[in-house]
């Protein structure tokens, strides 16, 4: 196997594992899940924290979620093309959750993995904004802004406590996009008394 290939391989086991047991997963766990000798791992990686710290950003890299959004596309519309998004970035964050201590243990001091995070939010939030974009006329808030927001909404759901906002936990895919187009106020039906009416 490639030495690449050997990486990735080693990268893709560990991320289960990182997932379940953070920072003290042993390497012979790792060694098992990837059906290698513990040796082959430090032929690879000086050291495990070194291959912690590569499947971190493995986890993190968001250029396939922003590849995912672009395939979404323009031609559906706008809630059906943000419910998709917003099922594909819980989906990701929700796998990510219970990484999301294990960075102050072992990337504290790594100014690449800070730059990479920040990096990926930008993807994510240039992906939102062109799905956006055809609607642009149609919002009070600019494309970019209305992304920001919904990744917002989607981490508060995902993440408890997120910001201090609460929980909302509870929120499906189609609450996100309604509170993101609609906002939070409870719309009685309307009936052709009330139409006339206002």
């Amino acid at each position: 196997m490639a030495p690449e290939d050997r990486r990735a391989a080693l990268i893709a086991a560990t991320l289960p594992l990182l997932r379940e047991y953070g920072a003290a997963v042993s390497t012979r766990q790792i060694a098992e899940a990837a059906g290698v000798a513990e040796g082959t791992i430090f032929g690879v990686f000086p050291d495990k924290v070194s291959l912690l710290r590569a499947t971190l950003m493995a986890a993190f890299d968001t250029r396939p979620a922003a590849d995912a959004l672009a395939a979404i596309g323009t031609r559906a519309g706008l809630r059906e093309r943000l419910r998709e998004a917003v099922t594909l970035l819980r989906t990701g964050m929700r796998a990510n959750a219970n990484l999301m201590a294990v960075p102050r243990e072992l990337m504290k001091d790594d100014a690449e993995f800070f730059k990479q995070i920040m990096e990926g939010r930008h993807l994510i939030v240039d992906g939102l904004s062109a799905l956006i974009e055809p609607d642009r006329d149609r919002l009070r808030r600019s494309p970019k802004a209305s992304a920001e927001l919904l990744v917002v909404l989607i981490a508060t759901t995902v993440h408890r406590g997120f910001g201090q906002i609460g929980e909302f936990g509870d929120m499906d895919d189609e609450e996100i996009v309604s509170v993101l187009l609609d906002g939070l106020l409870v719309r009685p039906p309307t009936t052709p008394s009330t139409e006339s009416a206002s």
